[in-house]
């Protein structure tokens, strides 16, 4: 009898606990924020707590669910939409947004606030006029290189091409891996892909696509010879090694040049804190001063049409949008920041800063990419077998027969 009384009172008192709880909550408007990137968790908790704690009307939760935009996709489909979405300027964006479920911001105040360049290339994205998402960080994609092998081996940072050959080929001679490929993964295939395709063959290629004018195997052959070109230079098991090998191995100087993104960054130097990265747009052609940086919209915040909390959402994102925070996060993440005036000062991207500055920078070809083509597992391979025309085949092929189901 005396347990069954204490387990009651245990229970009133866990009720009268979480009866307090809600009642403090009470007066809060709780807003979900879905973002799709786990790596970058840890630094949108630390900048929620940070707003939390700044007033007292708005409390924001985040959601962060392994294979986001899957589940995402099915939220959609269930009408669960989270008040505010962080996710990439990805053909799963591009869907979304033509299907009406985000908040039109075109002439929103906080678009001010960023650069134009980013805001265009979610217009190109989408194929709207409308702007449906602020651009919140961008990444870049090029070539790492380990700077103190680089030294040893008397080398200079290729600007075109044939010097990036040039380059490989004497790592090669003096024995060292040229390129470090981790082509286990099929996605990390697609990394030379996109600036060799967003340079020689640009983005007005995917609008002309879509109208049907111009085919892969008209306009690709070139970027084909190329992907495989790279090939001569990886280290004898390019489709044995994954993206955690090849963060590992380049932290420990086991090659002198790695095609990746700086996303990569963080994971290289939790092997080594002081891996000596240099980092350079890879180049596609004979003209230095036509090539652009890979650059794209790493994360957008976009907000729900069925929010009952808009005005209470677009708070939040105007406090990510400060230059503070903006900096907190693009330094934790090794990102870049589209707010103006906030810079990223990380020594191993320092090469890059040039190419924002001016705006010498293109869209991943694979943004425009339906996601349905399977363009990672087709480019992996194309890369095994070496057959160009079934390859500019097959891209066609697939393109069309998503065409046809849009």
């Amino acid at each position: 009898m005396k347990l069954a009384k204490w387990i009651a009172a245990c229970l009133m008192t866990v009720w009268m606990l979480t009866a307090c709880g809600a009642q403090e909550e009470s007066g809060r408007v709780q807003i979900e924020f879905f973002q799709n990137k786990p790596e970058a968790k840890g630094s949108f908790d630390a900048l929620i707590e940070k707003f939390n704690e700044s007033q007292s009307e708005i409390k924001v939760v985040q959601v962060n669910p392994p294979d986001a935009e899957t589940v995402l996709k099915t939220r959609v489909v269930k009408n669960d939409i989270p008040d505010i979405i962080g996710m990439g300027a990805t053909d799963t964006y591009s869907l979304l947004a033509q299907s009406g479920i985000f908040m039109d911001l075109t002439d929103n105040p906080l678009l001010s606030r960023v650069d134009e360049t980013y805001v265009q290339m979610l217009k190109d994205v989408a194929g709207m006029d409308e702007v449906t998402g602020i651009p919140y960080s961008t990444n870049a994609n090029g070539v790492m290189y380990n700077k103190e092998i680089f030294k040893e081996l008397g080398l200079s940072v290729p600007k075109t091409w044939d010097e990036l050959l040039a380059t490989a080929q004497k790592a090669k001679d003096a024995g060292k891996i040229p390129f470090y490929f981790t082509y286990k993964d099929d996605w990390q295939t697609v990394l030379p892909f996109n600036a060799l395709a967003s340079n020689l063959e640009g983005i007005e290629f995917y609008m002309d696509r879509r109208e049907g004018t111009v085919t892969f195997a008209e306009k690709y052959r070139e970027i084909a010879e190329k992907q495989l070109a790279l090939m001569d230079y990886g280290h004898g098991d390019n489709f044995g090694k994954n993206y955690a090998d090849g963060n590992r191995d380049f932290a420990r100087g086991e090659s002198a040049m790695y095609i990746q993104g700086t996303w990569a960054i963080p994971e290289i130097r939790k092997a080594n804190p002081d891996a000596p990265i240099g980092f350079f747009p890879l180049p596609t052609g004979d003209r230095p001063e036509e090539n652009k940086l890979i650059s794209g919209v790493d994360t957008l915040l976009a907000i729900s049409e069925d929010s009952k909390h808009k005005e209470e959402a677009q708070r939040f994102i105007q406090f990510l949008l400060e230059p503070e925070n903006s900096k907190q996060y693009i330094t934790e993440q090794t990102l870049f920041s589209t707010v103006e005036g906030v810079k990223q000062e990380d020594p191993a991207v320092a090469e890059l800063l040039p190419y924002l500055e001016r705006g010498q920078v293109i869209d991943f070809a694979d943004h425009y990419i339906p996601a349905a083509v399977q363009l990672n597992s087709v480019i992996q391979s194309f890369l095994q077998n070496g057959d160009i025309d079934g390859y500019l085949k097959k891209l066609d092929t697939e393109w069309d027969k998503v065409a046809d189901r849009r």
